[in-house]
């Protein structure tokens, strides 16, 4: 029976202080380059001409005298007098207009009680002119949720539970403070968004898997899983004929001075950043596994490493093509509950445009999903398999060198 000598125990423990020490260097990286985002401006800062301040609002007082009731909505206006509970103008009371538009995803009615998110307009002399009560005030449940996901988070993976807030929040970052204003300035969304989620990718699956062979082989494998999604997305889109205007928002942005923008190619571009979260999770399942198989069977082969990467990825595949699909199909759930309600033939409905571009985002990212397993289990098969017959060259080398100086000794002691 072979026990570990002193010699390789030491190695190894070398090895993890080495790879701790390099992570938690990566970590204070991250942490560095995320405050450098967070003062970045965007550049679109001041688009807002008109000062204004932004506070919370008590609601005191209603009047619903000018709300008029129009079947299932309202229309008119609905006046409100709110106490300021922060910002300079604390303690002051107001009385703002709530306007109602007949929309019901837009319009709110508020209650005595209620917190108010509440805009104040200013004049040259910062004397407030108009009192908006734009929303319910959410950040404070927003917030908390928030910290009870950190929290969670941190008391469940530890060190890697803090890893991946650091990306998630470097993620986060990236995408509100580079790819949105690049977007906004014209630049190709394409190319842009595949750069920025690629530099995402290394961000993420480098800061949670390490910058060693698990890291690379999940990285190289996310990054070719996404570039097939990439081009898959760009054709269909144009085989199908779906215009970016199916976005949520989109040609609001484009009748607010942003006519130029090129609609179709960002929403190429949001398919397969849609998707890049769960080939860059598939890509660092297989990757993670083959990792284990490696550690326990040091010797396998290059065939060998290449099939158990291909199980492992037929194993989960499966389950994250589904997780694509109901992550797609429930922002739709009442827009399939319309059609149904009135009939409608499924042809019809899957003809669509908006059916349409969701089933080619659940397609072309399960494209992604698909390749990026044979993909990645192809990559670890070459690294791993490669650095074993390098380190046997090395370790074999070193043995004849071993056996050389022996027989040198014996000849010595024997002419002695």
């Amino acid at each position: 029976m072979n026990f570990p000598t002193s010699e390789s125990c030491n190695k190894h423990s070398i090895s993890n202080l080495s790879r701790i020490k390099s992570d938690q260097w990566l970590v204070l990286f991250y942490i560095f380059i995320s405050t450098i985002l967070i003062f970045l401006p965007t550049g679109f800062e001041k688009r807002d001409a008109m000062k204004s301040i932004r506070c919370r609002g008590r609601v005191l007082d209603i009047d619903n005298t000018n709300l008029h009731q129009l079947g299932m909505i309202k229309k008119g206006s609905q006046m409100v007098t709110l106490e300021l509970l922060d910002g300079p103008f604390k303690g002051r009371q107001y009385e703002g207009s709530n306007q109602l538009m007949g929309q019901m995803s837009r319009d709110k009615i508020f209650k005595i009680g209620d917190t108010a998110f509440v805009v104040l307009s200013l004049n040259e002399d910062d004397k407030v002119i108009y009192v908006n009560p734009q929303e319910h005030y959410r950040l404070g449940a927003e917030f908390i949720l928030a910290g009870l996901f950190v929290l969670l988070l941190i008391l469940f993976g530890g060190w890697t539970g803090f890893k991946a807030i650091l990306s998630f929040t470097f993620s986060i970052l990236v995408l509100w403070k580079i790819l949105i204003p690049l977007l906004l300035k014209g630049y190709d969304p394409v190319i842009s968004s595949l750069a920025i989620v690629f530099l995402l990718n290394a961000a993420i699956i480098f800061i949670v898997a390490g910058t060693k062979k698990m890291g690379i082989t999940a990285f190289l494998g996310a990054c070719m899983g996404i570039t097939t999604s990439s081009i898959l997305a760009r054709v269909f889109v144009k085989v199908v004929h779906i215009h970016g205007a199916v976005l949520p928002f989109s040609e609001t942005l484009l009748y607010s001075g942003f006519g130029h923008l090129d609609i179709t190619r960002i929403f190429t571009a949001a398919i397969f950043i849609a998707a890049s979260g769960a080939v860059m999770d598939l890509a660092v399942d297989v990757a993670a596994a083959l990792e284990e198989i490696v550690s326990k069977k040091p010797e396998i082969s290059f065939l060998e490493a290449f099939k158990s990467g291909l199980f492992i990825g037929r194993a989960v595949v499966g389950t994250m093509t589904t997780t694509l699909l109901f992550a797609y199909s429930g922002g739709f759930i009442t827009l399939l509950m319309a059609f149904m309600a009135q009939g409608i033939k499924v042809t019809s409905i899957l003809n669509l445009v908006y059916v349409s571009a969701e089933v080619i985002k659940t397609l072309v990212g399960s494209f992604g999903l698909v390749t990026v397993a044979p993909f990645t289990a192809l990559i670890g098969a070459m690294i791993y398999s490669h650095s074993y017959k390098k380190v046997d060259s090395s370790q074999s080398n070193s043995d004849n060198s071993i056996v050389s100086s022996d027989i040198i000794r014996s000849s010595a002691v024997s002419k002695l």
